[in-house]
């Protein structure tokens, strides 16, 4: 991308179009558009000629008869300009013959890129460049101890592990290698990751005529490996990080309370989802709710339109699709799911991610490259 020694920030947008549009089609629609919106301080061709602000990147994409793509401009500008310039974009609504809109993504600051480089490049002069440096007794205790950690981790059927597991009474079932080496750090040696939410046969059987504790982040992902391993091991215990820490931060206080108030599985929730009872109960009510989500496709298929509903499937609000970032950032987690009258997309689904929102419906499964682990993806085809 041109920039001059002056840019100071990047402007990050998407587009869509209902319809096939080119980059010069984007490239008129912006300066068209915005010409006289906002006087003549902020008139774009006049920053441009000015070197105030970059040449335009645009890269637009068309397929099955509508347009998706991506803005870039570099803006010489004070914070407060270059805010008002992005927001200027949004107000587009056509580009070329087609209905359009365009949403700001990212407004990023060079100046934090760069400062990140210098902190990179400067902690490896550190550490490589200077002849024979003086070394503190917390920088040696700290060196002794990522040595032990090292020296201590190892692997039970290629999984990360404590060196205790496969003899210890008890195992603490955790997410991952990180979460291991930090309980090492404080002593705990029988710990196990899995790696994943998919529970390896290893750990299920591990399970059996042991005592085993779920230790797992308060999160989405920790969430979706506590049921599998509800449904595969024999799970006694689960334990808690504090709100909002995940156990490869914790210190060993915080380790040594949360292991300390660990509740018996299912206590929580009285009969849990794995219990054969309930397991009847929420099929029956997993059924009817899946029939009121064709409904709702119903009424807004092959429309822009997106439904909002709550965590009892009711409908909370009617939006456009491209505004459905927006809308659920102000529900703060209000929102459960959303039902898309068009294919589901990777904004789409960047979207319902930030959102906090748990299902997605849509017609059809569209461009995504990559697909959010705590986000439940339903097509048409899949309901019933």
């Amino acid at each position: 991308m041109q920039t001059s020694d002056t840019t100071k920030y990047y402007i990050h947008a998407n587009l869509r179009a209902d319809g096939v549009v080119e980059r010069s089609d984007v490239v008129g629609a912006i300066y068209g558009q915005t010409e006289g919106l906002l006087g003549e301080d902020l008139d774009l061709r006049d920053l441009q000629n000015s070197d105030k602000i970059s040449r335009m990147e645009v890269d637009v994409e068309s397929q099955n008869g509508s347009s998706r793509g991506t803005v870039t401009i570099g803006s010489s500008l004070d914070r407060v300009e270059t805010s008002v310039l992005a927001a200027s974009l949004e107000t587009i609504e056509r580009i070329g013959p087609c209905e359009a809109s365009v949403e700001i993504e990212l407004v990023e600051d060079v100046r934090t890129t760069k400062r990140k480089e210098i902190v990179e490049r400067a902690k490896y002069i550190h550490r490589e460049m200077f002849d024979g440096a003086a070394m503190g007794t917390e920088e040696m205790l700290d060196e002794v101890r990522k040595g032990v950690r090292k020296g201590e981790i190892t692997e039970y059927a290629g999984l990360p592990a404590g060196p205790n597991v496969a003899e210890s009474d008890a195992v603490l079932v955790v997410e991952g290698r990180a979460d291991v080496l930090n309980l090492l750090k404080y002593g705990v040696k029988n710990a196990i990751g899995v790696e994943g939410t998919d529970v390896p046969d290893a750990v299920a059987e591990l399970s059996d005529g042991r005592t085993v504790t779920a230790f797992l982040d308060s999160d989405r992902g920790g969430e979706l490996i506590l049921r599998e391993l509800g449904q595969v091991a024999d799970l006694d215990y689960v334990a808690h990080p504090p709100e909002g820490r995940c156990v490869e931060d914790l210190s060993g206080e915080e380790i040594n309370e949360a292991l300390r108030d660990k509740e018996p599985y299912g206590k929580e929730g009285g009969v849990t989802d794995f219990e054969t009872e309930g397991e009847e109960d929420t099929s029956s009510v997993e059924e009817e709710q899946e029939e009121s989500l064709r409904e709702r496709l119903g009424s807004v298929e092959g429309s822009d339109e997106a439904v909002l509903l709550d965590g009892d499937r009711r409908e909370v609000e009617r939006v456009d699709g491209g505004a459905v970032g927006d809308e659920l950032r102000s529900r703060n987690g209000e929102v459960e799911s959303v039902v898309f009258g068009d294919k589901i997309d990777q904004r789409a689904l960047d979207a319902a991610s930030a959102g906090g929102v748990k299902t997605v419906v849509g017609t059809e499964l569209g461009p995504v490259v990559k697909k959010p682990l705590d986000i439940n993806v339903v097509t048409e085809s899949e309901l019933p």
